[in-house]
């Protein structure tokens, strides 16, 4: 089953002046290339401030009469870090946003972020034609200041506790954004920092506008850089193959069977698992089928680990335990809570744990019209839902628990929902989406039932269920579908 999954985009851009030379940077200008950077680093200003470099290059290859040129700006935390929380009480509520800081947060004006993928309207960013004057374009960009930072100062932290990328779902809850202090991070990579220009030289100047800028505590010095941009025409070499190396999947200690104690009873830190209302909700090409997104997300303040271990009488079967850790992340125990089974499927090829979710088309009284066939699942972080929930994993990649969906001589296996992250499956296939034939029009609800069985344990089983109300329409081979909306929440126009 095809995930729902957000990738920031990666790109790369010749840089005339490296971020290694602003070690010590306290809000001036990095030094230029025929500058030495400084001997030893300097007492750090307290207050973040903007990075780019002093001179970008893009060329233009084969036909094309435009370069894309990124932007590699780059908002360096001081001595502090830069950290924001934000989160809504309700689906009929604004985002609200705080700044926090040593001295206290800062609340800022109900609104001024509208989604939990980054700030709105960032940075503005003007181009001028270096040799006319003449302005060439004016944009403001939103920004995330998630990202896998670097460290800009020798005595900065090893390791930076913020989350990665601005991970969202439409029905999120919270978010934390930050760059940990004495380190950088790129502020355009996830929404595009590229401009597009003909061949010329430009000067470029990105500044933090106005309300982010007070609300950071940044100078209108050091919310303010000049970049100089020389597009040139250049051969087309070809395409460079790209390779990512990647470590093999963790796996738990043992392959023969579980470790640790067995517990009758689960006491400490547990999973809670809830349903969002479904989403990207729409027909099939045919009219015949109703198609969704689901997400299933852990609220509680331990991540949900099920681990697997083939069983020996039948090698497409796991038997299914579920581990517990206490407050410190120490491993107390396992229940066993089903199995996991082998898909064959050339689409999947892996193991699926098969009591995580279950989905169902309602009618209006609430009785099952219609089952959704997907009963397995492999478990995975896709969707940051809410990070600010206590003892939420804002880097759940960067733990010892990953999940591993495995393969055909897989012995054993870990699958991982983080507290704070949901998994979100989309339902378009036949058999996974709701078949329509046959059924009147009128009003149905669509059931995200986390946990259906109750065998996996957690802090509360009474909010498993979500219902999402829809209202089916139209005639058989053309159905139609209206979904009321939730509170203020304005979904993406995903297509399945």
């Amino acid at each position: 089953m095809p995930r729902h999954r957000r990738l920031a985009a990666l790109t790369s851009v010749a840089l005339i002046s490296p971020l290694a030379a602003v070690v010590g940077l306290t809000g001036a200008a990095a030094p230029s290339s025929g500058q030495a950077g400084p001997a030893r680093a300097a007492e750090p200003s307290a207050s973040p401030s903007l990075w780019a470099p002093a001179r970008v290059e893009g060329a233009i290859y084969g036909h094309r009469k435009l370069a894309r040129v990124d932007l590699p700006v780059r908002l360096v935390a001081g001595s502090e870090p830069v950290e924001l929380w934000s989160s809504r009480a309700s689906y009929a509520e604004p985002i609200r946003t705080v700044v926090r800081t040593s001295s206290g947060d800062v609340a800022l004006p109900a609104g001024a972020a509208t989604s939990f993928n980054g700030l709105d309207d960032f940075l503005a960013v003007k181009v001028v034609d270096a040799r006319t004057g003449e302005p060439v374009m004016f944009r403001t960009k939103d920004a995330c200041l998630n990202s896998d930072g670097q460290r800009v100062r020798p005595d900065a932290a090893a390791r930076s506790p913020y989350p990665a990328y601005c991970f969202s779902n439409p029905y999120s809850l919270g978010s934390v954004q930050g760059i940990q202090a004495g380190w950088s991070n790129p502020v355009l990579e996830q929404s595009g920092g590229a401009v597009r220009l003909p061949r010329g030289r430009y000067t470029v100047t990105t500044s933090v506008r106005a309300p982010w800028r007070e609300a950071l505590g940044i100078s209108a010095a050091d919310a303010r850089r000049t970049v100089r941009v020389v597009v040139k025409k250049e051969h087309d070499h070809g395409e460079h193959e790209h390779r990512s190396a990647s470590g093999p999947a963790l796996r738990p200690a043992g392959t023969d069977g579980p470790s640790g104690r067995l517990l009758d009873e689960v006491d400490g830190p547990r999973p809670n698992l809830r349903s969002l209302p479904a989403w990207g909700i729409s027909v099939s090409e045919n009219g015949d089928y109703l198609r969704f997104a689901a997400t299933v997300w852990n609220a509680g303040d331990s991540p949900l680990v099920v681990d697997g271990f083939v069983d020996p009488a039948d090698g497409d079967r796991m038997e299914a335990y579920q581990y517990f850790f206490d407050a410190e992340g120490e491993q107390t125990g396992y229940q066993p809570v089903g199995s996991f089974e082998f898909d064959t499927k050339e689409t999947h090829q892996h193991w699926h744990f098969r009591d995580f979710a279950r989905y169902t088309l309602l009618r209006a009284d609430q009785s099952t019209a219609v089952n959704s066939r997907k009963e397995a699942f492999c478990l995975a972080n896709t969707d940051a839902v809410d990070l600010t929930v206590p003892d939420a994993d804002w880097n759940p990649e960067n733990t010892d628990l990953a999940t591993d969906c495995g393969y055909t001589d897989s012995l054993s296996l870990r699958q991982v929902l983080a507290a704070g992250w949901g998994d979100t499956y989309a339902q378009f296939r036949a058999g996974q989406s709701f078949n329509l034939k046959g059924l009147p029009n009128g009003t149905y609800y669509i059931a995200t039932i986390a946990n259906p069985r109750g065998r996996l344990v957690e802090s509360s089983k009474q909010d498993n269920t979500s219902l999402r109300k829809v209202v089916i329409g139209g005639r058989p081979g053309a159905r139609t579908v209206r979904v009321p909306q939730v509170g203020m929440i304005v979904e993406p126009a995903e297509q399945w």
